[in-house]
């Protein structure tokens, strides 16, 4: 039987729930520096540091480059002081009436929070809020009101998203009471405990202890949310036990996920490629990845120089590893890659806006690291500035010290350079994302599999995300403004069914409001209901249902690669596991893959059709530009003949440039049937990719290139490379150039290119696949380079991440080994050299070797 989250709460009334202080069996062991503290001075100390994060210092504030943020939190204290005076009946704020409205009770709690800061915060010039009692009080009147009438009985309360009353409406409250403390003590003494009564018992769920650890609701950047809350609160409450065994909790979301080590079933958080993975199975460094950094980082400085930061040092450490693996790699010039934002997507504030947050986590952990860390970190965050067309505005950051600390690092000498080198090759497998980087452009790709799901909707927003995992790429141009590229622009005028690099069928699908009347599927004697499991895997972020997707890494080469079926709703619907009105679809089907060298990105998509007879279009890219840009279409076909403009033809290759921006893309035709070039004029609100999104028509000129089957057209195969700036004698090379398809079948797809000297190998089903010297036991990625010294270079993955071993040989002349990664074994056979990989629990990270003759 499948109960609600408010159906448990309600078995739970506030006034019998009492904090927890004591450990709870199978939660975190308290680290040694915690398990010490407490007392007096670390409280004062740690609620000092609070208030320094949020409201600055004296010394801060009179900083004149703090001015800006702090003439901003006046400026809203004194908007929502206003909005205040002009309430109505059942209102705090003018505009948000309570009592059914989860979203407007949050903000409620937030416009306090913001009057409370204002008070709060020192500052060298005048304010008409600054130490106002009469201010603060009315604040402490409103946070009593609020939960005698709406907050405090939760047999009334949690109607709506339950990340309101677990965690959202406690961030704002925990912040308040440390804030105001003084205020609170004098005039609602009882108030601080009333309010962690009530928290307490909207995080129990029916549990005994604090936070459950083993629920799926309290996990990574959620978990980092719930115990920083708890750690105020336990401060303001004299309550050392709650601080340690919050400090305890939230140390568990420092841990590296090991897949097949999971501890509390958790696979929320950052992996040992860098990945990060929130709601189980989403891909979300983006949006939710980011969410925790800043967290953890405030922890981080919260607790600093308290007998509570037990080890400090090497929670920065690992912070640090967070920002260089994980995060640097997808920002390209300021722009936060869509790949990684999950239904974040389709927010109208996104791109530049979201590497604030890590450009402020980046300054605040130079403060925390060794000094040559902090100095890589600091160029860093001058190459963010210096490369994006919107910089971060340090006014948008959280603290005013790390205002006054961002400004020192841009006046420091220390150059400005990328975390990331200009060429670099990120395989994300954990996350099913992989990132290649070449001087001039970035490439990010979106798969999905058994393990990562193919999209996330949610909430109303990100409302046609159906292909978003199953092979959509963005191809990023240096020096472009990529508001006119990509962002809510892109995501609004480009048809779902035609994002670049995807496969899909030609079907109309509606939105989930569209199907069922509200923003989930409701059935509750099935299991649906807005936060339940079912929910979760057949609706907002199904996953794949092959476990094949993954790819190799040689130094800065790699390959990705992926089967394309269909969903895990889908796969349930034809087992019966479904309601007969819940609505679900059949995907396409086909093997692709993606070599990623150093000029081009080379594709090879191989059974590209539909078992179910419908028509099938494979988009090759698309790309937007102004509706008034003269887009330029040159090409030629394959027997020579120049080509301009849209329809379709046998092309050899196609050039589009985009004469305003000063950029080109360039696609050269391998093999396959003719190609579809498009171009439209497409206007569209952004209300149809989100319901809350203002109704703001966007009008874009949309170009594609695809090839598209017409309906019950057999499987085809096709290959094309991705030419970032190409020309088009660039273009023209390819005819006799270096790249060389060998293989490109459902069983393998492989490439060699000369003038590299590498040979690049996805192989899909089990036997022995041969190609180039080289043979390949079962489904693999493959990288073998040799090099001019006579070397031999080679990289191994699983993207199945189940084999326990990966075999090849390697035929001709027999070589030793040089260098080989742990669990690669490397024998003389007749003919050549086996080498033999031990893949078993890598997740599908790339193994190497180097050889010679």
């Amino acid at each position: 039987m499948h109960f609600s989250r408010r159906a448990l709460l309600s078995l739970l009334p506030a006034a019998g729930v009492v904090a927890a202080t004591g450990p709870r069996a199978g939660a975190a062991s308290l680290p040694d520096g915690a398990r010490a503290a407490g007392g007096a001075g670390d409280r004062a100390l740690l609620l000092a540091n609070t208030l320094a994060v949020f409201a600055g210092t004296e010394e801060s504030n009179g900083r004149p480059e703090v001015a800006a943020k702090l003439a901003a939190v006046e400026a809203t204290a004194l908007a929502r002081l206003a909005a205040m005076d002009g309430a109505g009946a059942g209102e705090v704020f003018r505009g948000m009436p309570l009592g059914t409205s989860d979203p407007d009770l949050a903000r409620t709690f937030q416009y306090l929070y913001e009057i409370a800061l204002a008070v709060r915060a020192p500052g060298p010039a005048p304010s008409r809020v600054r130490g106002d009692r009469a201010v603060a009080e009315r604040v402490v009147d409103a946070l009593a009101r609020l939960h005698d009438t709406y907050y405090g009985d939760q047999s009334t309360g949690y109607y709506g998203n339950w990340f309101t009353w677990e965690i959202g409406i406690s961030t704002h409250v925990s912040k308040c009471l440390v804030l105001l403390r003084d205020e609170i003590a004098a005039h609602r003494p009882a108030l601080t405990a009333a309010y962690t009564a009530s928290m307490d018992a909207y995080l129990r769920n029916g549990k005994d202890g604090d936070v459950d650890l083993d629920s799926r609701f309290h996990t990574g950047a959620n978990l980092a949310d719930i115990t920083t809350n708890r750690i105020l609160q336990g401060a303001v409450l004299g309550d050392d036990a709650r601080v340690a065994k919050a400090v305890a909790d939230q140390l568990t979301v420092f841990a590296t996920i090991d897949p097949y080590h999971l501890r509390h079933g958790v696979t929320d958080g950052f992996y040992a490629d860098g990945s990060f993975v929130q709601h189980a199975s989403v891909a979300y460094t983006g949006s939710y990845g980011k969410g925790l950094l800043t967290r953890v980082v405030q922890t981080v400085k919260i607790l600093d120089g308290t007998g509570f930061s037990g080890g400090g040092g090497d929670l920065a450490a690992t912070v640090l590893r967070w920002v260089t693996d994980g995060f640097a790699p997808l920002i390209h010039e300021g722009w936060m890659m869509e790949a990684v934002k999950g239904r974040g997507v389709s927010r109208t504030g996104t791109g530049y806006a979201d590497a604030a947050a890590v450009v402020e986590a980046a300054v605040d952990l130079t403060a925390h690291v060794p000094r040559g860390d902090a100095d890589a970190l600091t160029g860093w965050v001058k190459h963010v500035r210096a490369t994006s067309p919107a910089p971060p505005d340090p006014a948008a950051f959280v603290s005013p010290v790390s205002v006054a600390r961002h400004a020192d690092l841009l006046a420091s000498a220390v150059p400005a350079k990328d975390l990331t080198p200009a060429a670099h090759h990120a395989a994300f497998n954990a996350m099913d994302r992989t990132v290649h980087r070449r001087p001039g452009w970035s490439f990010a790709l979106s798969r999905s599999s058994v393990r990562v799901s193919k999209y996330e909707y949610m909430s109303g927003e990100n409302l046609a995300p159906w292909f978003q995992g199953d092979g959509a790429h963005h191809l990023y141009l240096s020096g472009q403004d990529q508001t006119r590229a990509y962002g809510i622009d892109h995501l609004t005028v480009v048809d779902p069914l035609r994002l670049a690099g995807v496969t899909a069928p030609v079907e109309r699908r509606r939105t989930v409001p569209e199907l069922y009347g509200t923003l989930w599927y409701d059935n509750p004697e099935r299991g649906f209901t807005a936060s339940s499991q079912a929910q979760n895997d057949y609706v907002y972020f199904p996953r794949g249902t092959n476990a094949h997707s993954g790819g190799a890494r040689l130094g800065a080469y790699g390959t990705a690669s992926m089967v394309i079926g269909d969903d895990a709703a889908h796969a349930a619907d034809r087992a019966g596991l479904l309601p007969e009105d819940f609505v679900t679809h059949r995907g396409a089907r086909g093997t692709k893959s993606w070599f990623l060298l150093d000029d081009e990105v080379v594709v090879l998509a191989a059974g590209v059709g539909d078992p179910a007879g419908r028509a099938v279009t494979s988009t090759l890219d698309t790309r937007i530009a102004d509706a008034d840009t003269a887009v330029e279409l040159t090409g030629e076909l394959r027997g020579g003949t120049p080509w301009q403009g849209t329809g379709t033809a046998p092309l050899a290759w196609l050039r589009c440039a985009d004469p305003v921006e000063g950029t080109a893309v360039g696609y050269a035709l391998l093999s396959g049937p003719p190609a579809t070039v498009g171009l439209a004029t497409v206007t569209r609100s952004r209300r149809t990719v989100r319901l809350t999104n203002p109704d703001t028509p966007v009008t874009k000129q949309v170009f594609t290139l695809g090839v598209d089957r017409a309906a019950g057209a057999p499987p085809v195969s096709f290959a094309y490379a991705l030419v970032p700036h190409a020309t088009a004698r660039r273009l023209r090379s390819y005819a006799g150039g270096p790249l060389t398809v060998l293989a490109n079948t459902t069983r393998m797809q492989a490439v060699r290119h000369a003038r590299l000297s590498l040979v690049a190998v996805n192989t899909f089903t089990p036997g022995v696949h041969r190609t180039a010297g080289l043979a390949v036991d079962g489904p693999a990625s493959v990288l073998v380079r040799r090099t001019p010294d006579g070397a031999t270079s080679l990289a191994v993955s699983d993207p199945t991440t189940g084999r326990d071993t990966v075999t090849l040989t390697l035929h001709g002349r027999r070589l030793r080994p040089v260098h080989m990664d742990p669990g690669v074994r490397a024998v003389p056979v007749p003919g050549g050299t086996r080498v033999e990989v031990t893949t078993r629990h890598l997740y599908g990270r790339s193994l190497g070797a180097t050889l010679r003759p």
